[in-house]
């Protein structure tokens, strides 16, 4: 850690009473194989790992499955709904997981088309007033509106979590206003997910201010996993660090670097 990183006095990421030294979450998706996935976490530094509820073997025995190689020790496991096309099913997949051994947090998921994978807002909604009512602790990925992120607040969301663009596009950050107004408004944290597609990508989303990102695709895809998890890594703390220090102010005229006094006639 630099002295310039130091003196930004960061302060630790805390979601639904839970304390993360990192600020980057992975998923577990899309791998091609399951050894190629434990390395990437590992190399991001990752504390949070979220698992999809629908698409995976609940059978921690079975050693083809997602979670015989998952340690909650040393992971913080997310369930994920994943998959999920109305507030009724996303809420029967979140009990299933609670029952299957799961912590009370979920990443709920409801999604409203098939093509793009953009959240069904009014099934969200529904889904989040529902089990924050049965003592789930629910951070709701939603797409980039204000009005939507604070009724999520409302209904007793831990987290909110904007994407970037849509999920597995790898497209980046395509609406940074209305991601910082969300952060700005809202008092839970704000998590990025969806969309990142390479360091550079986080690096500019971290720099918006937002809490942390979650990504999936963005790994499993590369060419190289493990490498581009340690890339992704590094280019959250940069980006967080960057917010942190401020930056210059965008001016439209040059003005010049070096001090006009003392040059030679």
């Amino acid at each position: 850690m630099t002295t310039a990183v130091a003196t930004a006095r960061d302060v630790p990421l805390v979601v639904g009473g839970r304390t993360f030294a990192s600020r980057l979450m992975v998923g577990t998706g899309k791998y091609r194989d399951n050894e190629t996935m434990v390395r990437a976490i590992e190399a991001s530094g990752a504390e949070v790992v979220t698992v999809a509820v629908r698409r995976v073997d609940l059978d921690r025995t079975k050693a083809e499955g997602i979670l015989h190689h998952l340690d909650p020790r040393k992971q913080f496991l997310l369930a994920n709904t994943a998959g999920c096309y109305t507030a009724e099913e996303a809420i029967r997949y979140a009990r299933l997981a609670r029952e299957a051994g799961f912590n009370d947090f979920i990443k709920l998921e409801v999604i409203g088309d098939q093509e793009t994978l953009l959240p069904d807002v009014q099934g969200l909604l529904e889904a989040t007033r529902v089990l924050v009512a049965e003592g789930f602790k629910v951070m709701a990925y939603t797409n980039e509106d204000l009005v939507t992120a604070l009724r999520l607040e409302a209904l007793g969301a831990v987290a909110v979590m904007p994407l970037a663009s849509p999920i597995g596009s790898g497209l980046g950050l395509l609406s940074p206003f209305h991601v910082r107004t969300i952060k700005r408004r809202l008092s839970v944290p704000v998590i990025v997910d969806a969309g990142v597609g390479t360091a550079s990508d986080a690096c500019v989303t971290m720099e918006q201010g937002v809490d942390g990102i979650l990504m999936n695709t963005a790994l499993a895809a590369a060419r190289d996993p493990v490498a581009m998890a340690h890339a992704m890594r590094l280019a959250v703390e940069a980006g967080r660090g960057a917010f942190l220090a401020g930056r210059m102010p965008r001016r439209e005229v040059a003005v010049p670097s070096s001090p006009a006094e003392g040059m030679l006639d």
